[in-house]
Order: C-alpha cells, then structure tokens, then sequence
C-alpha cells in the first residue's frame, strides 16, 4: 500500500500478454477446423464429394443396393456410365490434383473397373442359365411379369 492508504495495483502484463496470445491460437484452431455438417447440412462441395456422387452411382448400378422385395438391381449401362465420367474426371484433371487426390481417385476408378468386369461376367452367366434373372421393361410393374423360377432365391433384375 502507499502512503495515502490507496491500495496500489500491480499488473501482471506478462500473464495477461500469454492469456491473449493462448486465446488469440485456440481462435484460429477453431477457425481452421473443417466444418462436419450435421445431420440436416449437405456435405462441402468439393472434388471428394464429387467423386464420391459418381462412385455411389457406379456401385448402385453394379447391384450395390437392393429393393424393398430384397432383389439385386443391376443396371450395368448406369454403372458402365459412372465409371466412364469417373474416368473423365481423372483425365481431365490430370497434373491438377493434390497427391492424395490424385492416388484416391486412381484407386476407386481401378476398384470399380475391377468390380464392373466381376459383375458383368456373373451378369452375362445367370443371364444364359435363366435362373433369377427378370428384366425390367416398361409397361408392367416389377412383380407382375413372370419368369420360369418364380420364387426361387434371390432375384437379379436387369433394367
């Protein structure tokens, strides 16, 4: 205390320069954190989500998901589409990616090239035995057309 009986204040500038520089670093960490959407937000539109849009279509036609029956739906022109715009999009932004972008969409588009000859051949072999294949045609619903082993196992349905 000073001699007039007013306290004296001491200012620990040193603790409060290191406050605001530790506030200052947690702002910017914040702010260079990538946003997660939530469950009601769309993902960031960028190449990955790019790519990713094709590959689902891609693997949805080579019978990647099935319908409210249980039944394969393959619909290899889609997939052979996707596949082919997958393609496009690597050689035409050949030299422009990042590396990680670059071996990632190298990787898919070997993966679903792959996967596309398994699909067709297996296509191409139950479509010559017959057996639990149903094209789709326009006109009739799913369920209603016919096909020799009505019943029998699981259904691939070709578009």
């Amino acid at each position: 205390m000073s001699d007039n009986n007013t306290p004296e204040i001491q200012v620990d500038s040193d603790w409060k320069t290191q406050a605001q520089a530790e506030k200052a670093r947690l702002s910017q960490q914040e702010a260079n954190r990538p946003v997660k959407p939530g469950k009601d937000e769309l993902p960031p539109a960028d190449f990955r989500s790019l790519m990713g849009l094709l590959a689902s279509q891609a693997i949805g036609g080579l019978g990647g998901y099935t319908d409210p029956q249980g039944r394969v739906i393959v619909d290899i022109m889609g997939a052979k589409f996707a596949i082919d715009l997958i393609g496009v999009l690597q050689e035409k932004t050949k030299g422009n990616l990042a590396p990680e972008e670059e071996a990632e969409l190298s990787e898919v588009l070997g993966e679903l090239r792959s996967r596309f000859v398994q699909i067709a051949q297996a296509v191409a072999a139950r479509m010559k035995s017959g057996q639990g294949v149903e094209s789709m045609s326009a006109g009739a619903p799913a369920g209603s057309r016919k096909t020799p082993d009505a019943g029998a196992g699981p259904k691939l349905i070709i578009p």
